[in-house]
């Protein structure tokens, strides 16, 4: 199988393997591989690119339980470090607050995503509660309090990364960059993320911890790297784009990665620090 596109991390852990991979789990658009001990996966030509996403022509869909995948000359992905000071921390807050002001154009919200423009949950109303309690504690700048309210949040929902983990992550990402512009305590909020990861096995999906973890440490999806760099750039037609882009990932993936992005940022609509 030859790939058109690839992730660095992906490229590294089929670097170490020859190529080789095995089938963990199969579903409609996407097949996720082990390559070693490394998580991996395969989609189509058009798919949202990730560190540890490879794309393929036509159908990701191997036979049998093991796959050879050539990339050879293939340059891997990696997102580009946003150079973010405090001129670019001011527009992309200003940005997030047009953005959340645009957010009809992104269409009907899920999962989290009606946290983003102040609206209530219905299919997670019993997580509200948890769910702004982090974005407070976000706000705050309180990494200890933040994990309390991310541990309740965890495995919640269905399928493979449920949206309690992707809401989480999308505020651990935000506060990974927050503190590399020295925005953020960033001691205090890697071991916030070391203790949510630390309990993650217990309570979510294995594919679900990995994807956790990159975000923590800074990496997602291609266009959640575009948002920021939109939002920091002062590019308003291009965040949107990329906001539209990101919240077609998964089922409600997109959306709740979206929100917990706000919420990391400390400025999801309807949430004060208390």
């Amino acid at each position: 199988m030859r790939a058109v596109a690839i992730g660095a991390l992906a490229h590294a852990a089929l670097d170490r393997t020859d190529g080789r991979a095995r089938v963990l789990v199969r579903l409609s658009t996407s097949v996720y591989l082990t390559a070693g001990d490394a998580l991996v996966w395969l989609g189509g030509v058009g798919a949202a690119l990730h560190p540890r996403a490879i794309l393929v022509a036509g159908a990701p869909v191997p036979e049998g339980s093991s796959v050879y995948v050539d990339v050879i000359g293939l340059r891997p992905w990696r997102p580009a470090a946003p150079a973010v000071d405090a001129r670019a921390l001011d527009r992309l807050r200003e940005g997030w607050r047009r953005l959340v002001s645009a957010a009809g154009a992104l269409g009907p919200p899920g999962g989290f995503g009606a946290l983003v423009t102040g609206g209530a949950l219905v299919s997670l109303e019993g997580a509200e509660s948890d769910a702004r309690a982090l974005a407070r504690a976000c706000a705050r700048d309180d990494a200890e309090t933040a994990a309390r309210a991310a541990l309740t949040l965890l495995g919640l929902g269905g399928g493979l990364t449920p949206s309690g983990d992707d809401y989480v992550g999308g505020a651990l990402f935000a506060r990974h960059l927050l503190a590399a512009a020295g925005e953020a305590d960033a001691p205090a909020w890697r071991r916030a993320a070391d203790a949510v990861l630390a309990t993650a096995p217990g309570r979510t999906h294995p594919i679900s911890v990995a994807l956790l973890g990159d975000l923590a440490a800074g990496l997602g999806w291609a266009p959640l790297h575009d948002l920021v760099g939109a939002l920091t750039g002062g590019a308003g037609g291009a965040a949107i784009e990329a906001a539209r882009r990101l919240t077609r990932l998964g089922h409600t993936s997109g959306w709740d990665l979206l929100a917990g992005f706000g919420a990391g940022l400390g400025t999801l609509t309807g949430t004060a620090p208390a």
